[in-house]
């Protein structure tokens, strides 16, 4: 019995905090969009809305005596009674307060949320800034509300005890089709996505068997066909036996040629019943393919649309990051979203969450500006990142994001990746605005003045590049000089099945996502042309390149000489602005496949983006665009670094100098550096740092910031103003984390600023190494 009770609370845990995760995400929402409109009636109404999640969460949380949750609750009723009564004023401080209590919530729903006794300090701690947020003066003190509105109507049901489980949420107005939902398990609902998706293979082989009967019927009617041609024949030849019976041993023939003729003409009655006998069979096949079709695609239909979820459930936690990122970065900026209601596939709205992240990062610590900045430059104080999403198409679905900040220093740019090695200074030179700044798609670009726990790497947009291209999608940038930044994302709606171009390279059948296919074309070979030693094809007035599909996956051609002037059958491919024709020796349809993963052995193939089985049975490898693009092009890969020549003698180490006070931290840094490989020289101070730097060379300098006689903002600055040591790089690493300091860091002249609370040994490693 007490397995029974385990297992039955385990359930109702479960249960509640699938609820109390809805009651957070309203209670968040509701406090973003009350601190954006001012006091009137909506303003009211908003605040009785999240009174009344706070009170519904309690009365869960009373239900499955969670106390800390229940505590924390009764305070926030409180906090929003006197909002609503007009006896508190809202403050930027208590939404700030709010917000934190909403974090400690969602902290205390996590399984792993640690002992009571734990945490109750902090609790405490949060319940009596709660309790203090009350002492503040009323707005209107002549105005005192009544004391009944210090609890909700239905305050009885939360302090009753619950004799058994129930529903005790204040109910709030329901959609009409509420009690016909239901929730299901994320995992089960995938598990018969994935069941669903496997009856296209049957569907697909029924329609083969359905063409298999066609074909067969078809062959019987040219093989009758020909039977009939050669039976005037036969008869011409018995008539002039029957004239000519002078032949020796012709009398025999006579009688048996007659036979002969009776048999095929009874031939013929077989013949047609067994054609109509394949035309029955071959017509009862289509019909039972069109059914399986017809009711596998409905299926499909049905179940891809339980996995639609709207884009706001993925955007509703960004107002709040936006905020508070905003604001520790000093800034402004208003978040605007439209486009919301359209649904997408959960699967892709859960790997677009980091992608999404970092562009707002982006757009924020890049791009917007600083509030005496934009009203230097005749702009509203607080920026504005608009997030726009709209359905292109049935399969199709695009996010624009646009910020009305500064958009990108092309030069900049082009500088990170000189450095990087990315482009040749000629290179350089030689990109237009738009080409440079696609470069920052490339990893390890930026154009950050400093290296910080969340900016600077250069990762970011690399990152998102690459979630986006592997979830079949594509992405474009533009931006221009104080004029903002504009990205757009291009996501197919849902995932897994697709439409595939099936084409044949080499002895090989191949299948490329329709998605990427901007057209298949057959080229005269006059119009083929070598441009640098490359063909190229014209296309819209451009010449496109124009490669073998066999060349680029390292296959024989089947016929590697071809034909003088012979024309070519060519898939032209487009991913963002780039777009290349790939030749095939024959372009064979399009169908709907379903793409199966390599399997942990094959995680990573070149060029191969997973599997599909054809009607016929037949696996063929199912092509992956940006790998085929990048391939097509295979631009020559550049040294990350100088190389150090070859004299016979052991390259140099290079060297640091660590600046840090503390004789722990120093000889904890001493030990890593110099176990990867570095020579490392200490100083205890400022003083002593630059003195070192006077008598001896160094590569770069590790310091701490606080420090006796010279701390390591001033020592930054010291070596910033000395024209030898001026491009020295200076990684500051200490516990100062607020962004007064880290901006100060960034006035002294620091590459890198990395907190000692977020400390990470590979994560200074990694910088040292991109710095020297």
């Amino acid at each position: 019995m007490a397995t029974n009770n385990d297992d039955f609370l385990k359930k109702l845990l479960a249960t509640f905090r699938v609820e109390a995760d809805e009651h957070l995400k309203a209670m968040s929402s509701g406090l973003m969009d009350l601190e954006k409109i001012p006091a009137g009636v909506q303003q009211t109404e908003l605040v009785e809305k999240i009174f009344r999640e706070a009170h519904s969460l309690k009365g869960a949380a009373r239900a499955v005596n969670l106390t800390e949750i229940e505590t924390i609750c009764h305070s926030l009723e409180s906090v929003f009674a006197a909002l609503k009564g007009k006896r508190l004023a809202v403050s930027a401080p208590l939404f700030d307060l709010l917000h934190q209590a909403i974090d400690a919530l969602g902290g205390l729903l996590a399984p792993d949320a640690g002992a009571s006794g734990a945490r109750r300090p902090a609790i405490m701690e949060l319940r009596r800034r709660l309790d203090d947020a009350l002492k503040q003066p009323s707005p209107d003190p002549e105005m005192p509300a009544p004391a009944q509105e210090l609890a909700p109507a239905s305050s009885s049901a939360a302090t009753a005890e619950p004799a058994a489980i129930a529903d005790v949420r204040t109910p709030l107005p329901a959609p009409s089709l509420a009690s016909e939902s239901v929730r299901v398990s994320t995992a089960k609902l995938d598990a018969v996505m994935r069941q669903v998706e496997e009856l296209l293979s049957p569907r697909l082989a029924s329609g083969q068997r359905a063409r298999e009967l066609r074909e067969t019927a078809g062959v019987l009617a040219t093989w009758k066909k020909e039977r009939a041609r050669i039976q005037p024949a036969l008869r011409l030849i018995n008539r002039s036996i029957g004239r000519d019976d002078r032949i020796d041993g012709i009398a025999g023939n006579q009688q048996e040629f007659p036979k002969l003729l009776e048999y095929l003409d009874g031939e013929n009655l077989h013949m047609k019943t067994l054609e109509d006998l394949l035309v029955s069979l071959a017509h009862s096949a289509e019909h039972d393919q069109r059914t399986l079709a017809g009711m596998t695609d409905n299926l499909l239909h049905d179940v891809k649309e339980m996995h639609l979820l709207p884009f706001s459930s993925l955007l509703e936690v960004f107002p709040r990051f936006t905020r508070e990122f905003a604001r520790d970065h000093a800034k402004e900026v208003e978040l605007v979203i439209q486009g919301g209601e359209i649904e997408v596939d959960r699967r892709i709205l859960d790997e677009m969450k980091d992608p999404f992240i970092h562009v707002l990062r982006n757009c924020i610590d890049h791009g917007i500006e600083k509030p005496a900045v934009r009203e230097q430059k005749h702009k509203p104080a607080h920026g504005t990142i608009a997030i726009t999403i709209s359905q292109r198409d049935s399969g199709k679905v695009e996010i624009l994001v646009i910020d009305d900040g500064a958009g990108i220093d092309a030069a900049k740019v082009k500088s990170a990746a000189r450095k990087l090695g990315i482009v040749s200074a000629e290179e350089a030179d030689k990109l237009g605005e738009q080409e440079a700044i696609a470069l920052t798609f490339r990893s390890g670009v930026s154009t950050s003045p400093i290296i910080t726990e969340v900016s600077g790497r250069g990762l970011g947009l690399a990152i998102v590049r690459e979630k986006v291209e592997r979830l079949g999608g594509t992405i474009t940038f533009e931006s221009r000089h104080d004029g903002g930044t504009s990205l757009r994302i291009l996501l197919p709606l849902t995932l897994a099945t697709y439409r595939g171009i099936l084409v044949r390279a080499g002895d090989h059948v191949l299948v490329i996502p329709a998605t990427a296919v901007e057209r298949v074309t057959r080229v005269a070979g006059e119009d083929i042309r070598t441009v640098e030693n490359r063909e190229t094809i014209p296309l819209d007035g451009q010449a496109v390149s124009l490669v073998w599909l066999s060349d680029v996956l390292d296959m024989p051609r089947k016929n590697a000489a071809g034909e003088p002037g012979a024309g070519a059958q060519a898939v032209v491919l487009s991913l963002g602005s780039v777009r290349v024709a790939f030749r095939v020796e024959e372009i064979l349809g399009e169908q709907e496949v379903l793409v199966k993963a390599l399997g942990p052995q094959l995680v990573r193939v070149r060029n191969v983006a997973g599997a599909s089985v054809l009607g016929t049975g037949q696996v063929v490898p199912v092509l992956n665009v940006p790998d085929l693009m990048k391939s097509a092009v295979k631009p020559m890969a550049p040294p990350l670094g100088p190389v150090a020549a070859e004299t016979g003698v052991a390259a140099k180490k290079q060297s640091i100098l660590v600046v840090e006070d503390s004789i722990t931290s120093r000889a904890l840094l001493k030990n890593l550096l110099e176990s990867a490989g570095y020579n490392i020289t200490t100083a205890v101070d400022g003083i002593d740092a630059y003195t070192a730097l006077k008598t001896a060379t160094f590569d770069l300098i590790v310091s701490d910031v606080e420090m006796p006689r010279m701390d390591g903002f001033d020592l930054t600055a010291k070596v910033r103003s000395d024209k030898q040591l001026a491009e020295l790089p200076v990684v500051l690493v200490t516990a100062l984390e607020s962004r007064e300091h880290r901006e100060r860091g960034i006035d002294v002249g620091a590459n890198a600023y990395i907190v000692k609370s977020s400390f990470d040994q590979s994560n200074l490693l990694e910088i040292i190494r991109r710095l020297i």
